[in-house]
């Protein structure tokens, strides 16, 4: 039978590579990894996952859970200092109004490339919300509660929604006093309210509870001149949990002093607060410099330097002045400590499971807005082939600009910090396929750390890579495919777990016609890259030339769920299963790509239309209830997989013939037909359950 004017055999299982046309070989500025939709002959288009309006998907349900937390509260002394547990070696010198407390315990921020969850009870059932689209689980925020140490007072709690970064919750809003009289507890007056003596100060307009602008505090800081009360104000913002306000005074305090070094240390405490840790190193570092001799500045930063896994330089300030330190930050220091030299020696002998692991317990003990230590987590999963989520662990690798006074010149694995954050990038980069980013980040490295072997070695491997690429590239223009092999290969020969060159490699071997040869370079590519979709194409079209359809056809199937909107992908696996079907003996007759849902109106046109060859999805049901609507949107959605297989629906109301006859009682039921015979029936069945039905029934 013909389709569209061709016969089957003129359909486009031997067209394929010409339909999907080669793209030119480009080096274009943009450098984006090698790959381009559905492309089997360049080597380097790009592997771009094209987007486009999404389809309904299945119904899913969402759990929302709501909590409601209580914590108490209670007040603290209005004096500029905070002092927690005592510690048993004495601080030589104190300055006044700094924050004091435990120092292990400085206000943390959450972990780089971590969620936190919070577990929170709840009684009573849970109200489930449906959705045509992806589930998403409704949390209620995190719980707010101000950091441990450096303010606090032993034993004490604060009130709920005092967190860092979240909104917060009371009944009145405060309204930060001038400073120019008597006006209490912390000088913090209640809106509405006056103060004997003065006039009442208008609250600014806002939300209950919400805290006044920055600007207009800054406005009126800038009124006061006294930098004790400036850093009185200060430490009452902070032991509230309002980091961002207590920054704006401290800086105020430091404006007015800059000479004295508790203003410093205490404006380090409120960036650290922010999780902005490099300005705080910069502000401790500032404050041990003003006063050599401040034991609370060097504690907060060797703190802070643990944290960012500098354990050198924080073992320095923990035992400034032979001064034995806190036994809790020794115990964090000794454990990042160990933990990171073990990694370095599994690293050495190229055992990446155990670095991966003792990367991850170093950060857990302690260091975990470490650079490095994350940086170092992507190069494990880089040697051990699992790149499908590396973009997304450089993403979140800590910014943190090195501090010139302590950071800078620190050895990581033997080469400078900073250096080993560009010898990271450039290997992940190179590995994606973003050859000339993987230049610039080398030649940064060897920049910053010149007589490093290491960096020094992979700069030259890079180049060396990147131009044999190149030139592949330039002779797969020029139709010089033999060379281009050769090209390629000896790229590989300097980086062989580069799963783009070997996709490369394979499109030249495709144009040669040697398709064996194309799905063996595929093969590698994917045991590299196990996503790696153009190797997917380049793979399913070499093994259509070989008439390997059942091969060709599960590789389709992988493009299609990576590729849903992909209407070419769609069509070369219809017409690979239609060749499947054929090379099993199996008649094909009025096979067609494509089509929506048919609609059944007779019996008549439902008995001639299960009864035709092939496949038939049948839905009964009736257009007024919701699970037939959400069902039907997905019956769309399977529409387009599942192009060799004929939809239909039946509304049981406007031909109850059809439902009579077929005895359906219950809606929404779903009755799949091969060639006029009944094979299955399902009654409410999940997305889930319908596709894997239809999917068994495909071929």
């Amino acid at each position: 039978m013909a389709n569209n004017g061709k016969p089957i055999s003129e359909l486009g299982i031997d067209t394929l590579s010409d339909r999907l046309k080669d793209s030119s070989l480009s080096f274009t500025s943009n450098n984006k990894p090698d790959f381009r939709e559905l492309d089997l002959g360049s080597p380097v288009s790009p592997l771009r996952t094209r987007t486009s309006a999404p389809t309904p998907s299945s119904l899913t349900t969402t759990t929302t859970t709501t909590t409601t937390t209580t914590t108490t509260s209670s007040s603290s002394s209005s004096s500029g200092s905070y002092s927690g547990r005592t510690n048993p070696n004495p601080v030589p010198k104190t300055h006044s109004g700094e924050l004091s407390g435990s120092t292990e315990s400085t206000p943390r921020t959450t972990k780089p490339g971590h969620t936190r969850s919070d577990s929170c009870g709840s009684s009573g059932s849970h109200p489930l919300i449906y959705s045509g689209g992806g589930g998403s689980t409704v949390n209620s925020p995190p719980l707010n509660v101000l950091p441990t140490g450096n303010i606090c007072p032993a034993g004490r709690t604060l009130k709920t929604g005092m967190g860092m970064g979240a909104a917060r919750t009371v009944s009145r809003s405060d309204v930060l006093g001038l400073g120019r009289g008597n006006y209490g507890h912390g000088s913090i007056m209640r809106s509405g309210g006056s103060v004997a003596g003065t006039a009442p100060s208008p609250a600014p307009s806002q939300r209950s509870g919400e805290l006044q602008d920055p600007m207009m505090m800054k406005k009126k800081v800038m009124g006061i001149s006294d930098p004790e009360e400036v850093k009185r104000l200060g430490n009452e913002q902070y032991k509230k949990g309002h980091f961002a306000e207590a920054l704006t005074l401290y800086d105020r305090a430091v404006e007015l002093s800059p000479n004295n070094p508790a203003y410093r240390s205490n404006r380090a405490a409120a960036l650290t607060g922010l999780g902005r840790l490099a300005e705080a190193v910069r502000n401790s570092e500032d404050a041990v410099s003003l006063d050599p001799a401040y034991g609370r500045a060097h504690l907060r930063l060797a703190s802070l330097l643990i944290r960012l896994g500098q354990v050198e330089v924080a073992r320095n300030h923990l035992f400034y002045a032979g001064q034995q330190p806190e036994a809790t930050e020794l115990h964090k220091l000794q454990a990042v400590e160990k933990h990171l030299s073990k990694c370095s020696d599994f690293r050495k002998i190229g055992d990446w499971k155990s670095t991966l692991r003792e990367a991850d317990a170093a950060i857990a003990a302690g260091a975990d807005y470490s650079p490095q230590l994350f940086s170092c987590r992507a190069e494990s999963l880089l040697k051990l082939q699992q790149l499908d989520d590396i973009d997304s662990i450089l993403s979140n690798i800590p910014k943190v600009e090195p501090s010139p006074n302590c950071c800078s010149q620190s050895k990581f694995f033997g080469m400078l910090s900073e250096a080993y954050l560009f010898y990271v990038r450039a290997q992940i980069e190179m590995a994606l396929g973003r050859f000339e980013n993987a230049v610039t980040c080398a030649e940064k490295a060897g920049k910053t750390d010149p007589r490093n072997f290491e960096v020094a070695k992979l700069l030259n491997n890079v180049r060396l890579v990147a131009r044999a690429r190149a030139r592949g590239n330039d002779l797969f223009k020029s139709e010089r495919y033999t060379e281009a092999c050769s090209a390629y290969g000896e790229g590989l020969k300097l980086d062989p777990s580069n799963s783009v060159l070997y996709c490369n490699r394979a499109a030249c071997w495709f144009k040669l016609g040697m398709w064996e040869k194309s799905i063996e370079d595929c093969n590698f590519a994917l045991r590299i890259h196990p996503n790696y979709t153009k190797a997917l194409l380049r793979r399913a079209a070499s093994n259509s030339k070989l008439e390997q359809w059942g091969e060709a056809v599960r590789d389709y199937e992988v493009l299609r769920k990576q590729l849903p909107h992909d209407n070419e992908v769609a069509e070369s696996l219809f017409h690979t299963q239609v060749a499947l079907k054929k090379s099993r003996g199996e008649e094909v007759f009025n096979m067609k790509f494509g089509g929506d849902v048919e609609e059944i109106t007779g019996l008549e046109q439902f008995r001639a239309t299960i009864s035709s060859p092939g496949v038939s999805v049948v839905h009964f049901e009736i257009s007024s209830n919701p699970q037939c609507k959400r069902i039907s949107s997905f019956l769309d959605t399977l529409c387009g997989r599942y192009p060799s297989i004929n939809f239909l629906k039946v509304n049981v109301e406007e031909s109850a013939d059809v439902a009579n006859a077929e005895n359906v009682r219950i809606v929404p039921t779903f009755k799949i037909y091969k060639n006029g015979s009944r094979v299955k029936e399902i009654v409410n069945p999940t997305s889930e359950v319908l596709e894997a039905s239809v999917k068994h029934y495909s071929f």
